[in-house]
């Protein structure tokens, strides 16, 4: 029989329900997707470190999940976007304690408990969805009936009772980007690729255009990397809590060769070009956010979890907002006037989620080929 398990809000409601995966105390920012499936694809983002992952939609598991991989290894495997789960915490309505697929080896909640994650099912989430729409920096705690222990969240500290984790308080980045270079993927361009949390689908998308990928931590001095163009990754935390890499970014804008930022390396590129960013009241979440490509009737919907934003008003006068969303307006992508460095806020990989928007990875290797071939 599961034991109960309770969600503290920092606004103070509380939220009973039965404890799955492991039996540990955990905390982070609350957030929400509303995918139907790609569960393994959420909780294995990096971009999730930190966060407890709400899902909206009311059965999660019934597939089970595939073996997950050790290593990154070519070709990469479907199905994931690390080697482990990143979220702090899951919390789903209802899980299905059978699956019923001939990829899967495990259920759901068996594989979070191997993974030390806890969840909350049986909870209502459509409501919890509702609250953390309206609230700012809602964060929450997953305290367990009977707690064997804390979340493991790297060389970050443990909490003790009572407190939250903000994971954008502090620098993350060294708890979900590579530890040393590595080169997937052959040809003649030669993609440099900044991991500040890198879902693996980005480099599998890089490696459909004959490209070599070369994946470098997130503090690495690019001066001394040999590429043709430069993708910024996505990742977790405030943009301007990561160290000096919005001043090695700036350095890239010196040179000629094309820039790609995705999320978290959209905001940074934008940092690096002169622009500010805020926190936003609610953050954009959920695999349906519908963005058009400005002064066009272009719009298509995308797949976003950020809690930042670029200020509008202060990019310099040589950027220019490429993409907005149809909701509220906010800048989505940036591009410059005259040189091949844009970014979007959103995940043109499409795992999971729409697909509407794959022609911006297959248009940044165009310029890459254009520029040195």
């Amino acid at each position: 029989m599961r034991q109960r398990c309770t969600l503290i809000l920092s606004n103070g409601e509380r939220f009973q329900g039965d404890l799955i995966g492991a039996p540990l105390e955990s905390s982070g920012e609350m957030v929400f997707t509303t995918g139907m499936v790609g569960y393994s694809e959420a909780m294995t983002d990096p971009s999730y470190f930190g966060e407890i992952l709400v899902f909206a939609y009311p059965l999660i598991g019934n597939y089970g999940v595939p073996p997950l991989p050790k290593e990154m290894t070519y070709p990469l495997p479907s199905g994931w976007e690390s080697n482990k789960v990143h979220a702090s915490a899951v919390i789903v309505s209802i899980d299905s304690r059978e699956a019923f697929h001939w990829n899967s080896f495990e259920p759901l909640s068996k594989w979070l408990e191997a993974q030390g994650v806890p969840g909350i099912v049986g909870i209502d989430t459509r409501h919890l969805v509702h609250t953390i729409r309206k609230s700012r920096n809602l964060l929450g705690r997953i305290s367990p009936e009977r707690p064997e222990g804390y979340r493991n969240l790297g060389s970050i500290n443990p909490l003790t009772v009572g407190q939250y984790f903000d994971p954008s308080l502090q620098n993350v980045l060294p708890e979900v980007s590579r530890k040393d270079i590595i080169k997937l993927g052959k040809g003649k361009i030669r993609i440099g690729l900044v991991d500040c949390g890198v879902k693996w689908n980005i480099i599998s998308q890089l490696l459909k255009y004959d490209c070599e990928v070369q994946v470098l931590p997130w503090d690495t001095d690019f001066s001394k990397i040999d590429c043709h163009g430069w993708l910024l990754s996505n990742g977790p935390g405030d943009p301007i809590m990561t160290g000096d890499l919005k001043d090695r970014v700036k350095s890239l804008l010196q040179e000629d060769r094309p820039i790609l930022g995705i999320c978290l390396g959209h905001q940074l590129l934008s940092l690096a070009a002169g622009a500010t960013t805020h926190r936003m009241p609610y953050g954009h979440r959920s695999h349906n956010q519908p963005v058009y490509v400005v002064h066009t009737r272009n719009g298509y919907m995308t797949s976003q979890n950020h809690g930042f934003v670029v200020d509008d008003k202060s990019l310099p006068s040589d950027w220019e907002p490429w993409f907005r969303n149809a909701n509220d307006q906010t800048i989505e992508g940036i591009k410059h006037k005259t040189k091949h460095f844009r970014s979007v806020q959103f995940h043109p990989e499409s795992a999971g989620g729409p697909r509407d928007t794959g022609w911006i990875i297959e248009e940044f290797i165009s310029e890459v080929k254009k520029s040195c071939l």
